[in-house]
């Protein structure tokens, strides 16, 4: 179908019998200073003065889903996987799959199509490298792929990625392409290009789409309200449904960043020190695994 948004689209349907779980686990590997909200005041000229977190933390989600036999999809920051190889090589040992998170963590639409797709090759062949896999999957930095980054989605496919979930179906003052589908769905851009889009879960609420895919939302809202949103959403589509969490946001020991404005300060550091334990609350009560299970049952 024409999208209003200016390119075409294609809702997908899947296997539902052959599928094996409900949901998507995601997981995007960064340090807490990689993060959007402390930009303002950490430079990445000065990631390297910070004490890194990003092993221990992950460990920590990986021994979670150890513990429930989850198995995940890992997007790696090209920067994180230059610093921490052997951190990417136990992921993928441990079975979880493998896809790119970009390499410096900067927002699509403050860079040129040459400067994204610079970063994104060079970050796509260190993490295969690593690994020995190819990379397919690929999620932007704070979701930003918009209106006014469009052009990345022909670079994503020329670089040999087929799926992504970088849109989320919002309004937001960083990211968020409101309008767009809301279940799997395929873009076929202008110029040819193809890839699979898995759009972060939304609920619709009174008419309204309201943010249910983890991440800060996760540590926002009431457990209870964010887990009753994802059920809402599980129960109206029959699809899977997307979440997302980051290792920074179990840290409760990394170090408190100064000079953040109000708001950045509350979605960087609001209920870090709940997030663990309504994580290992999400992993009991919904069934997850890996984006690839779902892209394989896709036609």
């Amino acid at each position: 179908m024409n999208s209003p948004l200016g390119f075409s689209t294609r809702c997908l349907s899947f296997e539902s019998e052959t599928l094996g779980f409900h949901h998507m686990m995601s997981v995007d590997v960064e340090d807490y200073y990689h993060a959007s909200a402390l930009s303002e005041v950490i430079k990445p000229q000065h990631w390297k003065d910070w004490p890194s977190h990003v092993d221990k933390n992950t460990d920590c989600l990986l021994q979670l889903f150890d513990e429930r036999v989850i198995r995940a999809t890992f997007f790696i920051l090209g920067w994180v996987a230059e610093k921490s190889p052997h951190l990417i090589r136990r992921i993928s040992e441990e079975g979880h799959e493998i896809a790119c998170h970009g390499y410096s963590h900067q927002l699509i639409y403050q860079k040129s199509p040459e400067e994204f797709r610079e970063e994104t090759y060079r970050a796509k062949s260190v993490i295969e490298a690593l690994c020995a896999r190819d990379v397919l999957g690929y999620r932007a930095a704070s979701y930003s792929i918009t209106m006014e980054s469009l052009w990345a989605i022909d670079i994503l496919a020329k670089l040999g990625f087929v799926w992504d979930p970088s849109i989320f179906p919002i309004y937001h003052d960083r990211y968020g392409m409101p309008g767009t589908p809301d279940i799997p769905y395929e873009i076929c851009t202008e110029y040819g290009a193809k890839i699979i889009e898995f759009p972060l879960t939304i609920a619709n609420v009174f008419g309204a789409c309201v943010p249910a895919a983890g991440g800060g939302y996760f540590r926002q809202f009431p457990y209870w309200l964010f887990s009753r949103l994802f059920k809402k959403t599980e129960a109206e589509h029959q699809l899977p449904q997307m979440f997302y969490i980051h290792p920074r946001e179990v840290d409760q020991q990394q170090p408190e960043v100064k000079g953040l404005s109000r708001l950045s300060q509350f979605r960087h550091y609001r209920n870090i020190n709940c997030c663990q334990k309504r994580l290992q609350k999400m992993l009991v009560y919904f069934e997850f695994g890996p984006v690839s299970d779902l892209y394989k049952n896709l036609h």
